[in-house]
């Protein structure tokens, strides 16, 4: 499966307002902390308005809204795995990505047979707190040489001036949080990696 090469992660549907509209392909919508009402309004715009722009939408851990609205894709970290109903996400035909940071994860995420894998932090990251301290660039080398054909996302402290070398060193898209929100002109950022990933 080709995926788009960049890949940003938003904790709001008024990103996706601002950044579909640049030529953003493939995106997530990682929301926390909304009343269930708010979370369904949000990821159903999010679904249409990536659909209206030819654009992936992946639902972060939200695996059962995602079902209900007919989304295509879901994102679940280690800790949702341990709940998750994988059969019924995968009966309503959604597709699968799956966080890994160390080879148990790695083994668990390949088993469920996913639709791409993610590996973090690549470099040191200020989004949350993690027992995984930064993997480095090699470990994307032997993480796609295990997953094979399983596309490989790397994450974590990642900016478009380190794409080049996240690329060379095996991985198949770049992901991008804090590097877009957190710069004083988002828009002119993620044109930056649009181009770095082209």
């Amino acid at each position: 499966m080709n995926l788009p090469r960049f890949y940003p992660i938003f904790d709001n549907v008024r990103w996706l307002r601002r950044m579909l509209p640049l030529g953003v392909k493939l995106v997530q919508l990682r929301l926390k902390n909304l009343a269930e009402a708010e979370l369904r309004a949000q990821i159903a715009e999010g679904q249409a308005r990536c659909r209206d722009h030819g654009a992936l939408l992946v639902v972060n851990d939200y695996w059962q809204i995602a079902i209900e609205l007919d989304c295509d894709w879901v994102h679940l970290g280690q800790e949702d795995l341990d709940t998750a109903e994988i059969d019924a996400i995968r009966a309503a035909g959604l597709k699968l990505g799956v966080s890994t940071h160390d080879d148990v994860e790695l083994d668990r995420a390949l088993a469920l047979n996913p639709d791409y894998v993610a590996l973090g932090p690549v470099y040191p990251t200020i989004l949350k707190k993690m027992k995984w301290h930064q993997q480095g660039v090699d470990k994307l080398t032997d993480w796609k040489a295990r997953v094979g054909d399983v596309p490989l996302i790397a994450i974590g402290g990642m900016s478009a001036e380190r794409a080049p070398g996240a690329f060379a060193a095996g991985a198949d898209v770049v992901s991008a949080v804090t590097d877009i929100t957190l710069n004083d002109d988002p828009e002119a950022r993620v044109r930056e990696w649009l181009e770095a990933t082209a």
